[in-house]
């Protein structure tokens, strides 16, 4: 059986970060779903999913196991419909791990063959995060240096 994962988020804007996390994954699973969620949450993305969608897919080309799909329904259905055992994710400190916890928790009872698998952030990431990211971005800074694609 194919060992899929979902890489469920957000993702306004994908940073190295995220990409260090996807790229890690492939050691584990065969095939892994970046996946783009309507979060009911946030009102309003600072940059469009479309936008994200293409830039995830370009950074991604060479790597045919990784594919970027969008969802606006609970995680847990959609790894169901796309035969995904397994939600890929990275926790960067303590408060990561408190509010995935949370969430592992109420997926594994919403879909109890979902498993969530978390990797530590690389150091060299660890302190990126995309509210900062917008941060920098909205009053003209370079985020190059945190983004692994062309804005």
């Amino acid at each position: 059986m194919k060992r899929i994962a979902l890489f469920p988020g957000s993702f306004d804007p994908f940073t190295k970060g995220h990409e260090d996390i996807v790229l890690r994954g492939l050691s584990l699973f065969d095939e892994i779903i970046i996946s783009i969620g309507y979060n009911s949450g946030k009102t309003q993305r600072y940059f469009a999913i479309d936008l994200m969608v293409d830039k995830i897919k370009e950074t991604f080309k060479n790597h045919p196991g990784i594919s970027v799909q969008t969802y606006a329904e609970l995680t847990a259905e959609f790894a169901r419909k796309n035969n995904a055992r397994f939600l890929l994710r990275g926790l960067r400190n303590t408060t990561d791990f408190e509010y995935e916890n949370s969430i592992a928790q109420l997926n594994r009872q919403l879909n109890e063959e979902l498993e969530s698998v978390f990797l530590i952030t690389s150091p060299a990431f660890a302190s990126i995060s995309s509210s900062i990211i917008r941060e920098v971005h909205k009053y003209n800074g370079d985020v190059s240096a945190f983004i692994p694609y062309k804005l």
